[in-house]
C-alpha cells in the first residue's frame, strides 16, 4: 500500500514503537476510524510483512484512509538518541517523522523512545520561527477538569525565554485540547511571594508579566496548587516537569494499589467495595491516562505526538484524534504570531 491523495492531512503512525506491539497499534487505528468519522487518513509506518496481515485481520485492507509505509528497522527503548539517529535511518519512528517533514503527512505519532523522538523531531522538523526549544505538553487531571503541564521532559536545561515560549505553546494547546478560550497560566516554583525561587524563575516571572495580553498569566504557583482548580497551564523546565510527571504517575499507582489491597482485606470491606463499585469506576475513568493518549512535542515545524510506551488501544485511539485535530486547526501558524510578539516585547525591555 502507498500513500493516497490528501497527503498533508494524513497521520503517520510509528507502528513498531509500542511496548504492546503492532497489533495494539492497528487495533487503535480500527477503533479511531470507527469512532471518529472525520478522522484524518492514516499511514502505518513499519515492517510491511508484519503490518499487512494485521491490517487484513482488522478488516482494513483496501480502506481508503489506511496505508502502509515500509520501514525495516525499529528504535528500541535501549537505544541512545544520537546513535539511533545515525545507525537506524530506516527506523519506523524516523520514517514517520520524515513523512511530516516531506509534506506527506500532517502529523506523526509514536509510542517509542522519548529521547530519540525528541532528538529526531528537532533534527528533522526544526523549531518554529522564534522558538529555541521544543516542549512536551501532557494533559493531567485536576479538580474540576484537566491542566496542561509544559515542559514534561524535552528541554531540561531551560532559559527564561524558553519558559516564556512554553507559556505561549501551552496556552494555544490548552485552547485546542481543553476548549478553554483564555487559559490561566501559572509558573511552577517553591512559593508565590515575589522573589521566591531561583534566578530562572525570577527572570521568567518578569518576562511573563511583560508580554501582556498574549497569555492570561496569574503568576507563580506552588506544587499544592497544581491539582486545584486554579490554573490550566503549568509552566516549568523539562527537568522539573519530568520529575513531577513521573512522581504523580507513581503516586497515583501507589494509592490505587493500596486502595485495592485495603478493600480486599476482609469480607466486610469487600462488601462495601461492591456497593461503591460505581463510584470507583467513575474515579478510574476520571483519572485514567487513556483519556488523553498523547503528549504533543510543541514548537516544531510539524505536528509530533508522543504516546506512552505502554499505551493501550484506547489511549492510542484518542492520540490519533488529537493528531487529527492539530492538523485541522493549524496550531503552528497561530503559535508563531504570538511567539514573534512575545520576543519583540522581551527584546524592547532588554534594549
Amino acid at each position: 500500500m502507498g500513500t493516497s491523495n490528501g497527503a498533508k492531512g494524513r497521520i503517520a503512525v510509528d507502528a513498531m514503537g509500542s511496548d504492546l506491539g503492532p497489533p495494539e497499534v492497528v487495533a487503535a487505528v480500527k477503533l479511531a476510524l470507527d469512532e471518529f468519522r472525520d478522522l484524518s487518513a492514516i499511514t502505518l509506518v513499519g515492517n510491511e510483512a508484519v503490518l499487512k496481515p494485521l491490517v487484513a485481520e482488522a478488516g482494513l485492507s483496501g480502506h481508503e484512509n489506511v496505508a502502509i509505509f515500509h520501514a525495516s528497522e525499529v528504535i528500541t527503548m535501549a537505544d541512545k538518541p544520537l546513535t539511533a539517529l545515525k545507525r537506524k535511518k530506516d527506523a519506523s519512528m524516523i520514517r514517520a517523522i520524515e513523512l511530516v517533514k516531506n509534506g506527506e503527512a500532517g502529523a506523526a505519532l509514536s509510542c517509542g523512545n522519548t529521547g530519540c523522538l525528541v532528538g529526531a523531531g528537532i533534527l528533522k522538523l526544526r523549531t518554529l520561527d522564534g522558538v529555541d526549544r521544543a516542549a512536551l505538553a501532557p494533559v493531567i487531571p485536576r479538580a474540576g477538569g484537566h491542566f496542561i503541564l509544559i515542559d514534561a521532559g524535552a528541554n531540561p536545561d531551560a532559559k527564561p525565554d524558553h519558559l516564556v515560549h512554553n507559556a505561549i505553546l501551552g496556552t494555544h494547546f490548552c485552547r485546542m485540547e481543553l476548549g478553554i478560550e483564555r487559559p490561566r497560566v501559572g509558573l511552577l516554583t517553591i512559593g508565590t511571594e515575589e522573589g521566591k525561587g531561583n534566578a530562572l524563575i525570577a527572570e521568567t516571572h518578569e518576562s511573563l508579566k511583560r508580554i501582556g495580553g498574549l497569555i492570561n498569566y496569574l503568576g507563580p504557583v506552588e506544587g499544592f496548587q497544581v491539582f486545584c482548580d486554579e490554573v490550566d497551564v503549568v509552566v516549568c523546565d523539562g527537568f522539573v516537569g519530568n520529575i513531577c510527571l513521573k512522581s504523580w504517575e507513581s503516586l497515583a499507582k501507589f494509592f490505587s494499589d493500596e486502595l485495592k489491597g485495603q478493600l480486599k482485606a476482609n469480607p466486610l470491606r469487600m462488601a462495601g467495595a461492591a456497593l461503591a463499585k460505581g463510584a470507583f469506576s467513575a474515579l478510574r475513568n476520571r483519572i485514567k491516562p487513556e483519556r488523553y493518549g498523547g503528549a504533543p512535542l510543541l514548537g516544531l515545524r510539524g505536528n509530533l505526538l508522543k504516546a506512552h510506551g505502554s499505551a493501550n488501544r484506547q489511549a492510542l485511539k484518542n492520540a490519533l484524534h488529537d493528531a487529527s485535530e492539530m492538523i485541522k486547526i493549524d496550531l503552528n501558524h497561530r503559535i508563531e504570531a504570538d511567539i514573534a510578539r512575545a520576543n519583540d516585547a522581551i527584546r524592547q525591555v532588554i534594549a
